[in-house]
């Protein structure tokens, strides 16, 4: 279902949908004069929102960090040249630059070491990071040199030799700088947190990257249990003041938007991403000490790094293509070999990593939901191609049997209610069907008689797979599938699915489609804890 785009316009006749107004210029300045001043206010916020993601759609989540990252460093090297910060431009290139060529240099010296694909994404992403954490210095500087060199290296090495089935088991960037304070004595400084004429750059950056990634509850867990935490542990019981200097002196923002948020070290589900949330933001306080060690963000992010990987699925795997054929326009079904079976549950995705040559701005990974079912020995993936397509999609249509592509991170909660009983509504727009491909296949293999109705729209007749899984699915166990060929409307759905309010809604799409649908079911009187969604904005 992943990085896909929706071509179709959704029409609710009982439904304005913000995301067809969103294209009207005129009525986003000028709302109806009859229009409560409130009511504006919610329309207009509704309407930037929905701006804001559709540019996010265009660019990938490693980008995005990358761009946002980039953008910080040059501001704060024009702050530093006008005298806002404390830092020359110059020592502030220089660091970067330095961290930038040995994180390079490393991340490729060991890849060819592991026999492993590189990722320059990754290397520039950590490098930036320690710029941004790392007090800046001038190439003068020997012992400040050495120790930049040691905490990219350290950082590089960490995601090779520290990794466990080829998953890195600490955030890269805490571990260095967390190492290197304990056998050299100097740590990061974390500057990028405590300057207050970045502050808004960090916060509009850091809600683009958490909007993106939809980690919302993860970074609200956490800046709660921070702030109790530290309002409870301070030496004075100031609650307001500890508050403020958390808030304004110290880079929990930064940390928990970016470093927080790094998706091979985060929970795989919901609730354990909150829990682990709540367990770094207590420690996250600076009056929390283990005996002599008083806690740093470094040191509660690589404390919730462990929790995280006693939750989390522990492996990556080289997967080779078995076959690949055309399931639809422009719709391909591709079948990996397996090194060894793995557990998951129908409806979730995982991340695939593909090197290729002249990778283009998107990157050379993406998020797929597994199309096949738990009960089949072959990992499979429903994909969708447009044109032009990004260098991925390139290259992953080029494949060719026992052609290799890295898969890992397997993740998600749109998943089946565990009590069989639950009536079910799925909702599919173009290749958002794959979640819904890999359920019914599983409830078909298993014999599992649930009360499943199925929509599936599409543009065009032949924009339509996995028919023959529908098919058996219908005779084996009840499943009843309907084809929307162009529009879809909320009166659609009420005439197939007459007892709605009684049953639990899988959304599975583009942001769009799914956005305007979960709305168009609140209006039909489904609540909101009877419809899930699943989507993955752009080509994320």
């Amino acid at each position: 279902m992943k990085n896909i785009e929706w071509r179709k316009r959704f029409s609710f006749s009982i439904l304005h949908s913000p995301l067809s107004i969103l294209h009207s210029s005129f009525s986003i300045l000028h709302p109806p004069s009859s229009t409560p001043p409130c009511a504006i206010g919610k329309i207009k916020t509704k309407r930037m929102l929905s701006f804001i993601d559709k540019l996010l759609n265009k660019i990938t989540m490693y980008r995005l960090v990358l761009y946002y990252l980039i953008i910080l460093l040059v501001i704060a090297g024009i702050f530093g040249a006008i005298g806002w910060l404390p830092y020359s431009p110059f020592a502030l290139a220089f660091s970067t630059g330095a961290l930038i060529v040995i994180a390079l240099i490393t991340n490729k010296i060991f890849a060819e070491a592991f026999k492993t694909q590189t990722n320059s994404e990754s290397a520039y992403i950590t490098a930036l990071i320690l710029a941004l954490i790392i007090t800046p210095i001038f190439w003068t500087d020997l012992n400040g040199i050495i120790f930049l060199a040691w905490t990219a290296i350290l950082a590089m090495a960490s995601k090779y030799i520290l990794a466990i089935r080829k998953k890195h088991l600490f955030n890269p960037a805490a571990f260095a700088v967390a190492l290197t304070a304990f056998t050299i004595g100097q740590s990061a400084s974390w500057w990028v947190g405590g300057n207050l004429p970045l502050m808004a750059f960090v916060l509009a950056g850091g809600f683009l990257v958490v909007r993106k990634i939809q980690r919302f509850d993860l970074v609200l867990a956490f800046l709660g249990a921070a702030a109790v935490s530290a309002a409870f542990t301070a030496n004075q019981f100031d609650p307001l003041g500890t508050l403020q200097k958390m808030a304004l002196h110290t880079p929990i923002f930064f940390f928990a938007s970016i470093m927080l948020t790094e998706p091979l070290t985060t929970p795989p589900t919901r609730d354990k991403r909150i829990a682990y949330g709540l367990f770094t933001g207590f420690l996250f306080a600076p009056a929390i000490h283990f005996g002599p060690v008083y806690s740093t963000p470094e040191l509660a992010l690589l404390a919730g790094n462990v929790f995280s990987w006693l939750f989390s699925p522990k492996e990556k795997y080289l997967v080779r293509l078995k076959e690949k054929s055309e399931v639809g326009k422009d719709i391909y079904h591709f079948t990996f070999e397996l090194p060894k079976p793995i557990k998951f549950r129908p409806g979730q995705y995982m991340e695939w990593t593909l090197g290729h040559e002249k990778t283009d701005l998107r990157g050379n990974r993406r998020y797929f939901t597994i199309a096949s079912s738990p009960t089949e020995p072959d990992l499979q993936l429903g994909v969708k191609f447009y044109e032009p397509s990004s260098s991925f999609k390139q290259r992953l249509r080029e494949l060719e049997p026992g052609d290799e592509i890295m898969a890992g991170q397997l993740a998600g909660d749109f998943t089946l209610p565990r009590d069989k009983k639950t009536k079910l509504a799925f909702i599919a727009g173009g290749i958002g069907i794959t979640p819904f491909r890999s359920m019914a296949k599983y409830l078909s293999d298993r014999g599992e008689k649930r009360p499943v109705v199925l929509i599936y729209a599409a543009q065009t007749g032949d924009g339509f797979a996995y028919r023959e899984i529908f098919e058996e699915a219908g005779q084996k166990i009840g499943l009843k599938a309907v084809y929307a060929e162009g529009r879809l409307d909320p009166a659609f759905i009420a005439k197939q699915i007459p007892d709605h309010l009684e049953r639990v809604f899988y959304l599975s799409g583009p942001r769009s489609m799914v956005v305007a649908f979960e709305a168009a079911l609140h209006r039909m009187g489904v609540p909101r804890k009877q419809i899930k969604t699943d989507f993955f904005p752009g080509f994320a």
